[in-house]
């Protein structure tokens, strides 16, 4: 049991039976009253995103997760494949465990696999990501006055808004915590 003035960001907690992860914690002590904290929780299980606030004296149970660091191999329909870098041992994990992450995945990329005793529970991708661009239309210059975009299919079959310029074959960088464009590797 911690306080929840202890909370920080990347810690996981167990709350009404479901493990979340906490992306944003913000200590609040306003001049009046007991301090608190603002915090955001993601549901490693369902990836659920909500938004909670604790007083300073609350206790909640905190969850140490083993995180593994795996590389992706290959999917094969409803199942991904990974293999242990240093053990060479390859563990299948299903589709959902992956969510919106399965968007991110290229042969060879390194994850973090999250896992609570022998299960695993959730997968982390890196913050961010090279993917080429396997379609787009072609961009022309002079089409605008401001800086414009067209969408853009990535390897991954994920859809992003890209520069112009941007034409297929480019490896380009994305940001995996909000799908946007970086810049062009």
């Amino acid at each position: 049991m911690i306080d929840a003035g202890q909370l920080r960001n990347g810690m996981t907690v167990e709350l009404e039976g479901e493990l979340l992860y906490i992306t944003e914690a913000h200590h609040v002590k306003p001049g009046k009253g007991g301090a608190f904290v603002r915090t955001k929780l993601k549901n490693i299980r369902s990836g659920l995103v909500i938004e909670r606030t604790f007083r300073v004296g609350e206790k909640l149970n905190e969850v140490r997760l083993e995180r593994k660091k795996m590389q992706y191999l290959y999917q094969n329909s409803e199942i991904y494949y990974l293999m242990n870098g240093e053990t060479y041992e390859q563990i299948a994990l299903p589709k959902e465990l992956f969510g919106e992450n399965g968007l991110y995945l290229r042969e060879n990329l390194e994850i973090t696999v999250l896992m609570d005793g022998e299960e695993a529970i959730g997968v982390e991708v890196p913050f961010f990501v090279d993917l080429a661009v396997v379609e787009t239309e072609p961009g022309f210059r002079g089409d605008t006055a401001q800086a414009a975009t067209k969408p853009a299919k990535l390897e991954s079959g994920l859809i992003v808004q890209v520069p112009l310029f941007i034409e297929v074959g480019d490896v380009i960088k994305i940001d995996t915590r909000t799908k946007e464009y970086l810049q062009r590797v």
